[in-house]
Formats: structure tokens, C-alpha cells, sequence
């Protein structure tokens, strides 16, 4: 981590929804992840990082160690939606009923044509085109690792020529030929989500989600006031959610 709280070592400094100043004040905080079905919390797991996606593994690891078996689908936002975490639900044989970040614009507004994701790839010559079928060739492979480790393998591909084309004001702006970079397991990852969320089935889980998971944290927050941990610590913090989960679930 790099950020370090005096108040709480094992807190992190993480961006607060609600504040009385009303200027978005980093404070130390945990990130809470619950699994819920039917309201009832199954599972809950604190952790150290402000971004979800990190958390989704981990909170995995923590049901299966409490249930001795996997859950038969995983539902999430957006904010879970990674090709590490598609990855692994994948290898857990799990049907990942996950959104990526621009599903939703997608769904209202249709994919863009000349976005990366919407160029033809031509797996066999490893080649993309463009929107005016242009080829354009792979110039070389390069990997990035994630905050977790994650090692990510992208692409990249240039156009031959796109000066003088009608299309350029709208394709891209840069001097020079277009250049883009793909991730080409995470785009695999991207087309099955969306296949899968827009299933009967995932249309189902999708409706089913925001009234399932969100009126927990709403019950938690809002009715039983607690918008705070009052104790410091990783350890006495779960053992603060872990007694309000069983009033929950008893409630």
C-alpha cells in the first residue's frame, strides 16, 4: 500500500461518498465486500485497496474456505470487471455474470465503430482493419503488470496510411497513423461477458443484483446508522461487520 494512516495502520486513505465538508476528503478506511442471496449476507471480507476488482479473488478464496464449495455464478458491476478476474472465474469453472466498464454505454448507445474493440481481427494473419478496410499490422507485443501481479499481454497494430482519409477526423485526431493497442485475452473476455449478460439468464441476474446486494448496504448504513467502524484495526474491524451481518441476517 501507499498510504499509511496514524489513527489505524491497517487502514488505507480511501475517497468518502459522504462528508459533511462536501469536498470528497480521503480518510482511512477499509473496502467492504459482501456476497449476498436473497438479502441474506453469505460471506463479507475487508480489505486494504480501494479498487474492487482486487478484492474479487480474495473474497472468493474466503467463501469457498467457509462453504467447502464454489458458487455456481459470481454477479458484479462494472467495478469487478478485469480480464485477471475473468480469468479466474474461468479456471473455478464460475459463470462470471460480470459487467465491463463500458457495458452500459454500450447497451444504450451500441459499440462505436471505431472503437478497439469493434475492428475486425484477423486471427490467422494477426492483422486488425479499420472501418474503411485498411490493413493494419502488428508492430509488436509489449506486457504490463497489475497492482496484484497480474501480467497482461497487449498488442499493437498501425494503419499504413491514413492521410487524405475521409474518415480520420472521427477516427483519430493524432499526427502520424492511427496506433492502437489491444488486449486481446480481455477482448475474448469482453464478447463473452457480453453474450452472457444479455441472455435470458443474465438479464434475470442483472435485474436481480441492485435489489439484492444494494438494500444491504442501505439497511447497514441508513437504518441501522453504522457509517462508521468504531473500532481500529483490520482484525476488531471484522469483528464489528461480522456481528452486524448475523443482526442482519437474524433481522
Amino acid at each position: 500500500r501507499n498510504s499509511y494512516s496514524k489513527t489505524d495502520p491497517d487502514a488505507t486513505f480511501m475517497r468518502m461518498k459522504e462528508d459533511h465538508m462536501l469536498n470528497g476528503q480521503l480518510k482511512p478506511a477499509y473496502n467492504l465486500q459482501i456476497s449476498t442471496q436473497q438479502q441474506f449476507i453469505l460471506n463479507y471480507s475487508l480489505h486494504q485497496t480501494s479498487t474492487d476488482y482486487q478484492t474479487l479473488a480474495p473474497h472468493l478464496d474466503q467463501y469457498e474456505a467457509l462453504y467447502a464449495q464454489k458458487p455456481e455464478a459470481v454477479v458484479a458491476d462494472a467495478g469487478y470487471g478485469s480480464d485477471e478476474n475473468y480469468e479466474i472465474l474461468k479456471e473455478k469453472c464460475i459463470e462470471a455474470y460480470i459487467k465491463y466498464n463500458t457495458f452500459d454505454k454500450e447497451q444504450k448507445e451500441g459499440i462505436k465503430p471505431f472503437s478497439n474493440d469493434h475492428l475486425y481481427y484477423n486471427e490467422q494473419g494477426n492483422f486488425l482493419v479499420c472501418p474503411i478496410g485498411q490493413r493494419m499490422t502488428h508492430i509488436g507485443d509489449h506486457q504490463r503488470k497489475t497492482k496484484t501481479g497480474y501480467m497482461q499481454t497487449v498488442s499493437a497494430y498501425q494503419a499504413q496510411n491514413c492521410q487524405g482519409c475521409p474518415m480520420r477526423g472521427v477516427c483519430h485526431k493524432a499526427s502520424g497513423n492511427r496506433i492502437v493497442e489491444v488486449n486481446h485475452k480481455l477482448r475474448r473476455s469482453k464478447q463473452q461477458a457480453r453474450e452472457r449478460l444479455n441472455t435470458e439468464q443474465g438479464i434475470k441476474y442483472r435485474k436481480q443484483r441492485p435489489v439484492d446486494v444494494e438494500p444491504v448496504f442501505a439497511h447497514l448504513k441508513a437504518n441501522r446508522g453504522f457509517k462508521r467502524f468504531l473500532l481500529k484495526g483490520i482484525n476488531k474491524a471484522e469483528v464489528e461487520i461480522g456481528l452486524l451481518s448475523i443482526a442482519h441476517n437474524l433481522k
